[in-house]
């Protein structure tokens, strides 16, 4: 039996697709299918390691956990990961493919479609049933030529799925976005949309319910609930930051932590844990602010860390992190923020920027060159600090080497990672995912200064919320429609 299959697709970016396929993957897997999450197209500086050592986009790593899994390459089998304007990496199941600009891309959508194929009917082969979530919107006529992201997906023989189309309505003019979405669809691709979500209401929905009548009668296409704003919702942004505030909110001691906004911030979700933490008071700070008067400042992950640097240089946060320092307050640097407080970043082949060599931070005694292999790994330890267990995740170019690594931040099973000072006060790190671990987050946080840290969840957290959202879905959708599309869960051993 083919495995079933629907597919979210949008009015527009952020309307909200990965919520929608979020929610109705626990859904299903509250029903007893095996369901998996699957994201032909991205496009995403926030990314997840897999279990099979490859690269997704964030979204449907959530998406996984949603459904009970661990995350999978298959489960998004390109990503695009911004490098310029204009530019990106592609990867490919997993895996770097090259660098290409956007019209390079579109001329390659044709030959790399297969493998997206072959990622979709080998999770076909293993679950009951598939959520698929598109990218952007369908009707982006200019990219309909060769499409894998939308419609050109929905199609594809092997996939033949039913679409809903999700529209946010916080934007206004929700209607036209519906009607005009659906008159640039082909006729098939009209009749492949088997009903409509709004989503983000704010209000009384029955002063809502005339339009809904009319966009019914004239679409003819079921409307199959609105969805109202969830407040304080917390959900791993997929490619931009965090929305969520964070101000310390218990009573007692607090810690203040800053985070420079970098132009080409990557995995800024290794923040969301500590935004989220009662006695955190998070700030990413951008230009023009200031780094002064924080306990703690983190130098996070970035696409081009010497195009960074010279924005962090160039708003004089070079000098404002020298006299956090002298003041005692405490640097931790993640990534390409660890490779930042070295003494010289050497990329002579051009991998990541057009800069032979840049001057880092010289706050540590070490150096990093890139090279072309990207380490992606999952990986697990101990913190040198007090010996607390972790695990977290590797993605990143570059190897630093240099006296500074002879006192580690992390003992790995097999090497050890990162740095500290001599003094204690600067830290150092490639490993993602830290703080998402209660007790290492606690551990850190001790280290950067707070007497009696709390110890927070971030994992019960995160399936908090995504049983947060299934609720919502549950008591405002007709389910029936969407889950007449699956038949019974097979049974597996």
């Amino acid at each position: 039996m083919k495995t079933n299959t629907i597919m979210i697709q949008g009015t527009s970016s952020n309307a909200g697709k990965s919520l929608v396929a979020l929610g109705l993957c626990r859904i299903l897997k509250r029903r007893g299918y095996s369901v998996a999450p699957f994201k032909p197209q991205n496009m995403s500086l926030n990314s997840a390691v897999t279990e099979d050592g490859g690269e997704i986009g964030r979204a449907q790593a959530t998406q996984a956990l949603a459904c009970g899994l661990t995350p999978h390459s298959d489960m998004n089998p390109l990503l695009l990961k911004p490098i310029t304007d204009v530019g990106a990496q592609v990867i490919v199941q997993g895996k770097p493919a090259m660098t290409m600009n956007a019209k390079q891309f579109h001329q390659y959508k044709p030959e790399v479609l297969g493998r997206v194929i072959d990622s979709y009917v080998r999770l076909q082969s293993l679950y009951d049933c598939i959520v698929i979530e598109g990218a952007g919107s369908p009707a982006e006529i200019n990219l309909r030529q060769g499409d894998i992201a939308n419609m050109g997906f929905a199609e594809a023989s092997e996939v033949d799925a039913p679409v809903i189309l999700v529209a946010d309505i916080d934007r206004g003019g929700v209607f036209a976005q519906i009607v005009g979405t659906l008159s640039l669809l082909s006729q098939s691709e009209r009749q492949r949309v088997i009903g409509i979500i709004i989503n983000k209401f704010r209000g009384d929905v029955s002063i809502l319910q005339p339009g809904i009548d009319w966009l019914e009668a004239h679409t003819g296409k079921k409307v199959l609930g609105v969805l109202p704003m969830i407040e304080g919702l917390y959900i791993e942004a997929e490619d931009s930051l965090s929305t969520v505030a964070s101000r310390a909110s218990v009573a007692g001691q607090s810690i203040r932590i800053a985070v420079p906004r970098f132009p080409k911030i990557s995995n800024s979700t290794d923040f969301d844990a500590l935004s989220l933490h009662p006695q955190v008071d998070f700030s990413f700070i951008s230009d023009g602010e200031s780094l002064k008067g924080f306990d703690l400042i983190i130098l996070p992950g970035s696409r081009s860390v010497s195009r960074d640097l010279d924005w962090l240089k160039n708003n004089g946060f070079d000098r404002e992190i020298l006299q956090h320092l002298r003041y005692g307050g405490k640097l931790l640097g993640i990534c390409g923020g660890f490779q930042m407080l070295g003494e010289t970043l050497f990329d002579p082949d051009g991998i990541e920027s057009a800069f032979s060599e840049t001057p880092c931070l010289g706050l540590l005694d070490m150096e990093t060159k890139m090279f072309e292999e990207k380490q992606l790994k999952r990986v697990s330890g101990i913190l040198t600090l007090d010996g607390t267990s972790f695990n977290g995740y590797e993605i990143h170019i570059g190897r630093s080497s240099g006296s500074a690594l002879q006192n580690p931040f992390a003992i790995l099973e097999d090497r050890h990672d990162g740095a500290i000072s001599a003094d204690g006060q600067i830290a150092g790190t490639y490993i993602h995912g830290v703080f998402d671990q209660p007790a290492a987050l606690t551990s850190l946080l001790s280290w950067a200064g707070l007497n009696g840290a709390l110890q927070s969840d971030f994992i019960s957290l995160k399936l908090k919320n995504i049983d947060l959202v299934a609720d919502v879905m549950e008591e405002h959708l007709a389910l029936d429609l969407l889950l007449a599309q699956f038949a019974r869960p097979a049974f597996r051993k």
